[in-house]
């Protein structure tokens, strides 16, 4: 009889969770206050679409290669490379928007220096998710991973509150707006500190062989054995090469097209919010604005976390049922914000489109989890953030150029993608099975 996983200790998920949430919030409370320093340094709205497009594209490529190394190196060490790329570039990028704010660099300069810095984030902060994914996942039995991935999940959600509730704090005189950016590059620091002192070495060449390894007591299952051995084990070519898992393999091909489309429609839409709320609701730039789009990220987070740690437990909904019901959902709020005759409405709208996309998301990443093999976790956690990036290559830059058409037209657009994306969700077959079938 196959044994279970070893459960995984809180304060290790703890740890795994710190170090998705700090990117998360760090993230979001840049892209609070980013719409505001691009009018303030004269930056054309499209060009800041542009430089999450880019950042967005180093990501994609470098996702499973970063994957494929926390299988071989370790979970650990992933994580606290990607923390560390993300502290890194937010400090770089601080420094080079302060400098533009006082005049000493010139709009294109400050453009072109903080698109390289950025692209730092796109490189290397894309290690700390597929090994936080693939360490959750290959500590959990199937029937526990949903909830475990949707928990996990919700470290975005949470960011996404914390990181605009705190943007404001940090907007201080001597680093003006760029003081967000400086706050979150040293809170970084704590985190890989964090990492290296709670979370124990899980690589290969660590320290499982005395015992003092998370993976050193994990069971067998089958015969096979789990955790970094197990991943060691993926299957190889006829050269001893390890295979990448491709999106388009059959057994998750279908999810990984769900995921694409809801995260493309949710970057098209929460890359213009800013825009559409500075200008509709604030009349133009401002600190005024910055406050409101905080609020508004921040109720947006709440729901997402309500979806991710209250209703997704409370039911046990499987990975169809999230993608069915999380994107019906989300083209009510959606079609809601293109509506919306003040800023309360528009907020409560934007709520119940981000508890939507709360349930879609981890049920495309859950499902593909459940899809394959223990031993192929690092695989699967490398196509899905890799897919997860491929998002915010393209969308950022269409949902900017929409809004500049007509201010409501990237929501109406999306409302209608994801009600055909809900239609798929309903009619692929691998899509239409509850986690226990997938399992």
């Amino acid at each position: 009889m196959s044994a279970a996983p070893q459960k995984l200790p809180s304060n290790h998920f703890v740890l795994v969770f710190a170090a998705l949430l700090v990117t998360a919030a760090g993230n979001t409370a840049l892209q609070s206050v980013l719409p505001v320093i691009g009018r303030e340094i004269r930056i054309p709205d499209m060009a800041i679409a542009v430089i999450f497009s880019l950042s967005a594209l180093f990501w994609t490529f470098s996702a499973p290669y970063w994957a494929r190394q926390s299988d071989r190196r370790g979970r650990r060490r992933l994580m606290q490379l990607g923390v560390a790329g993300f502290g890194i570039s937010m400090l770089l990028c601080a420094t080079v928007i302060l400098l533009g704010i006082k005049g000493i660099l010139a709009p294109l300069v400050t453009f072109a220096l903080f698109t390289i810095a950025r692209g730092l984030f796109g490189i290397f902060g894309s290690a700390a998710n597929p090994a936080a994914q693939a360490y959750v996942a290959a500590r959990t039995s199937p029937a526990e991973r949903t909830a475990s991935l949707a928990v996990l999940a919700s470290a975005f959600g949470l960011g996404t509150i914390l990181g605009p509730a705190i943007a404001p704090i940090f907007i201080l005189p001597w680093v003006e707006l760029s003081g967000p950016m400086f706050a979150f590059a040293l809170i970084a620091l704590g985190v890989v500190i964090w990492l290296q002192v709670g979370l124990p070495d899980d690589a290969p060449s660590g320290d499982e062989a005395d015992g003092g390894g998370a993976e050193a007591s994990m069971p067998s299952i089958g015969g096979m054995p789990t955790g970094a051995t197990a991943m060691a084990a993926e299957e190889t070519t006829s050269t001893g090469r390890r295979e990448r898992m491709r999106v388009t393999d059959p057994r998750i091909k279908p999810f990984m097209i769900f995921g694409f489309a809801a995260g493309s429609l949710q970057a098209a839409t929460g890359q213009a919010i800013g825009f559409f709320i500075m200008d509709r609701v604030a009349g133009g730039s401002g600190l005024h604005a910055t406050q409101l789009i905080s609020i508004a990220f921040m109720a947006g987070a709440g729901a997402t976390l309500l979806a991710q740690w209250g209703i997704i437990r409370l039911l046990d909904l499987s990975p169809s049922q999230l993608m069915r019901w999380g994107t019906l959902i989300a083209a009510v709020g959606t079609l809601g914000i293109a509506f919306a005759p003040n800023f309360h409405a528009l907020v409560l709208a934007f709520a119940i489109c981000s508890a939507g996309f709360g349930f879609a998301r981890p049920g495309f990443t859950a499902g593909s989890s459940l899809a394959v093999a223990r031993h192929e976790q690092g695989g699967v956690a490398g196509a899905v953030t890799a897919v997860n990036g491929a998002c915010f290559i393209l969308a950022p830059a269409v949902g900017i150029g929409l809004y500049e058409l007509k201010p409501e037209l990237p929501y109406w657009l999306s409302a209608l993608g994801l009600l055909v994306l809900a239609t798929y969700a309903w009619r692929n077959r691998l899509l239409r099975q509850s986690a226990v079938d997938i399992g």
